[in-house]
């Protein structure tokens, strides 16, 4: 189907990257709340490390992704919209809006350097910002301060203060690059991935998509990959008898086996032991399997059920 060569193509999954400056021109952001797994995004689009001018902080749909530096004007952009999002909550916990703009001072002061959570909760606790570390408290008044531009998340887990730099950009310029990296593609789509207002969405600029045709592209892909995570309807790419085998709930996508943009199986690791589950047809999975791997440091063995 030439829509899904064009969508494997935008998404760099049948036409790999050279380097990170590369894939993340090309895809704009991998989703990151899993490290493992977003290691496994950028190995399937041609990246082996990622190293560079990468941050991981909270973004699209307000969760994590992996962006590269010059992209960060998104966070601007997105910030308001889950900050609005995650006002009740917030008070809910006890996070008042006065506590959490008293917060974002407090955390230039003492993010000095990278920060596990623990220690970040107890030296807020010493300038004045307390919160009950047992809690959801402190996930919710950090991610309040990520949406505000203050911190960010290593790939480490550690958190350090994030500086963005550039000019404000806007809607119209996230839905050029979401087409880049997704399409073809609907607003509807758009809206569904980057968690923004339909309100938001009325008169977007007309973007042509760059063609292409089957060529029997077979890839592995990870947990959470950006691949399925950019549509609101993904029938296109996986039938709906599939579905519960590929979305298993509470946002998860479980691991995919993907020809031409079809998700034709599920994938399991563990240790050196890759297990494939087709949904019909076996795929030829041998190349992927050996390159999963060399990736991995493992001596890769392939088995089925």
């Amino acid at each position: 189907m030439t829509l899904l060569a064009q969508r494997m193509r935008a998404q760099r999954l049948s036409h790999p990257a050279a380097d990170v400056d590369e894939l993340f021109a090309s895809v704009f952001a991998l989703q990151a709340q899993d490290v493992p797994a977003v290691r496994l995004a950028a190995r399937a689009r041609g990246v082996r490390s990622l190293e560079g001018p990468l941050v991981r902080t909270w973004a699209m749909r307000g969760t994590l992704h992996l962006l590269h530096e010059d992209d960060l004007w998104v966070v601007g952009l997105l910030g308001p919209t889950f900050i609005a999002a995650g006002r009740r909550r917030r008070e809910q916990l006890g996070l008042t809006d006065e506590l959490c703009e008293r917060a974002l001072p407090a955390l230039r002061e003492v993010l000095t350097e990278p920060l596990e959570r623990a220690e970040l909760v107890r030296r807020l606790g010493e300038v004045g910002i307390e919160i009950d570390p047992k809690s959801q408290a402190p996930a919710h008044l950090l991610a309040f301060a990520a949406h505000s531009g203050v911190l960010c998340r290593g790939l480490d887990d550690t958190y350090r203060l994030l500086r963005i730099e550039g000019e404000p950009r806007g809607v119209d310029e996230l839905w050029r690059r979401y087409r880049q990296a997704y399409g073809p593609a609907t607003p509807d789509d758009f809206a569904a991935w980057s968690g923004l207002p339909k309100r938001h969405l009325k008169g977007l600029p007309a973007v042509d998509d760059e063609s292409a045709q089957p060529s029997g592209v077979v890839r592995m892909l990870g947990h959470f990959d950006t691949y399925l995570l950019g549509y609101r309807d993904r029938s296109a790419a996986l039938a709906p008898e599939h579905a519960s085998l590929v979305q298993t709930g509470g946002g998860v996508l479980t691991p995919q086996v993907v020809v031409d943009g079809r998700v034709v199986a599920v994938w399991r690791r563990d240790g050196a032991l890759i297990t494939v589950r087709p949904f019909g047809e076996r795929p030829d999975v041998r190349e992927e399997v050996a390159d999963l791997g060399r990736f991995l440091d493992v001596d890769a063995r392939l088995t089925w059920v």
